[in-house]
């Protein structure tokens, strides 16, 4: 064991964030950390790494353990290069490069110095660090990122790039533990293809928080944070939904014991207050009011108990028995309700038409000749690598339907939309319009951005769909939202106004499991077309469709 963790309790406020969380993990193992959004995987990455002490507990790290942890944030590292940024975040890298460029000219007489430069290139060596430069441009270099991003400022960055430049130095550090946040959230396929290889084979323990289903199949164990605790499966993705179908089967069946017992013992103690009252005989009403006080001590301890949050995946489901299914469909946690057209006339109405198109910026278009046409009720996949002109495709779609000009140069070709079509758009993240309001404000500008009406009774139905507390989560700034929540906001802006046309890109970053598959759910009984870039195969499986291969020239 590397790790251990013993949390009585965390919290934020009067929100209990962990009751009694207890986990480990092993040397040289592979672990999936994953739970619903705001159940605190990031936050105990945090404790594991010291950056949070604020709570009762206790963590304990092998001895000589070397820690290195993905960064969400980069807020005072902008003016450093990528370069810069990894080598100074590298096990030793800057004590022993300090000591070997400036020791030479200082160790004169100096046997102690002497000594540390000479153990220093010793260490240098070992850590393999006179090629480190190399192998980091190398390694950047394979994630798409150029020489000059390279050497640029990490401040000018995207988000996305922004996460390989986290995943290089994970990799590069060759530490004990790595802890890795989401990370694979915007790598296309070739790029998470090279993240698995590296995964399978990486040196000392790795834990990654994330609801990819390609990177949770290849794990050890995955470790569930649910109600304040840990929960351990052994295996990968499958093995998880097998064995939590059947934990949750016998949760439900011991929780709707409990509901039972519950509403016995009301039933009881207004029975034993009757007979407590109608009673003459001092033993008697002794004894039904000892019945009485027991019976109530009894459901004050069950209904102090917290409610269990049951999932079950859709697959595992649909095999219970219709006693389970309607025990369970009675006590499941709560989900998003995704709301699509989800009825309405047969059409084969087309709706966008693109006919040898080429885009690009500058001088060189980004590909050549992409043709399709789409039509209501199909769904199409754009499939490519990051860079390949997906995104500029997909805007420039949306600027014709807007009758707008488009930000790319049209070399070639055309794009068709049907006339006052109405689309919705999942983007990778939220606009910066949004960033400085409330989310209450927020939903209300993309209603009436759409000229569709709006009010406080139906924002909170909005905020109550999407798990947000409809009384106070109005008034949170969408900056400060997770990136869990600021995707839910996404899928409210896309379906507002019931539109035609979906056009999602990589819309399963940052969900949960649970909110994943009510996505896929209504995805796959929405009427109307869909237009899709993801790299999650899972959700391209689950969604089908015709796929239209985007390659740069």
């Amino acid at each position: 064991m590397i790790i251990k963790v013993e949390i009585g309790e965390k919290s934020f406020g009067h929100n209990v964030l962990y009751k009694d969380l207890s986990l480990s993990i092993n040397a040289n193992e592979r672990v999936g950390l994953i739970g619903r959004n705001g159940t605190g995987k990031t936050t105990l990455f945090n404790i594991i790494t010291g950056l949070d002490k604020d709570y009762a507990g206790e963590v304990t790290i092998r001895k000589g353990s070397v820690v290195i942890a993905s960064r969400q944030e980069h807020h005072g590292y902008e003016h450093l290069s990528p370069l810069e940024y990894i080598l100074a975040d590298l096990p030793e890298y800057t004590h022993l490069k300090h000591v070997i460029d400036t020791y030479p000219t200082e160790m004169s007489g100096s046997n102690r110095k002497m000594q540390a430069f000479s153990d220093a290139l010793e260490r240098f060596a070992v850590l393999d660090y006179y090629t480190v430069e190399a192998d980091i441009t190398r390694m950047l270099m394979a994630y798409q990122l150029d020489e000059q991003q390279i050497n640029g400022q990490l401040g000018n960055l995207s988000g996305g790039q922004k996460r390989f430049v986290e995943l290089v130095k994970v990799q590069r550090s060759m530490a004990d533990i790595s802890l890795i946040d989401e990370l694979t959230n915007h790598m296309d396929y070739v790029a998470k293809e090279a993240f698995l290889e590296w995964f399978k084979v990486a040196r000392g323990s790795v834990v990654v928080i994330t609801h990819d289903r390609d990177v949770l199949e290849q794990v050890d164990r995955i470790i569930e944070i649910r109600d304040g605790k840990a929960f351990t499966f052994t295996g990968g993705y499958s093995d998880y939904l097998r064995t939590n179908a059947s934990r949750i089967t016998g949760q439900v069946n011991e929780y709707a014991v409990q509901r039972r017992r519950m509403a016995n013992l009301r039933d009881d103690i207004v029975r034993f207050r009757r007979l407590k009252e109608k009673s003459r005989d001092p033993g008697t009403i002794s004894r039904f009011k000892s019945l009485q006080s027991k019976a109530e001590n009894e459901l004050a301890d069950l209904s102090a108990r917290d409610k269990p949050s049951f999932w079950i995946d859709r697959e595992s489901a649909q095999n219970l028995n219709t006693k389970m299914t309607e025990a369970y469909s009675e006590h499941k946690a709560k989900n998003i309700k995704v709301r699509t057209r989800g009825s309405g006339p047969e059409s084969n109405r087309l709706l966008i038409d693109v006919s040898k198109l080429r885009l690009g910026y500058g001088d060189e278009p980004l590909f050549h000749d992409i043709s399709f046409q789409v039509r209501e009720g199909e769904r199409l996949r754009l499939h490519g690598r990051n860079g390949a002109g997906k995104s500029t495709l997909v805007r420039a779609i949306l600027a014709k339907a807007a009758e707008l000009p488009a930000d790319a140069t049209q070399f070639s070709g055309s794009i068709a939309v049907e006339r006052e079509i109405r689309i919705g758009v999942y983007e990778q993240e939220v606009a910066a319009a949004l960033l400085h309001m409330t989310l209450g404000e927020a939903i209300e500008h993309v209603y009436d951005s759409k000229d569709l009406p709006i009010n406080d009774q139906k924002i909170k139905q909005l905020l109550s769909d999407y798990l947000f507390n409809p009384v106070t989560d109005g008034a949170v700034e969408v900056s400060r939202l997770s990136g869990g929540q600021k995707a839910r906001l996404q899928l409210i802006a896309m379906l507002a106004g019931e539109p035609q046309v979906l056009i999602l890109d990589e819309p399963t970053n940052h969900l949960d499991l649970p909110s994943i598959e009510e996505l896929e759910n209504a995805l796959v009984d929405y009427k109307g077309a869909i237009v899709y870039i993801s790299h999650d195969s899972f959700f391209s499986n689950h969604l089908g469709g015709t796929e239209i291969i985007v390659r740069n020239t």
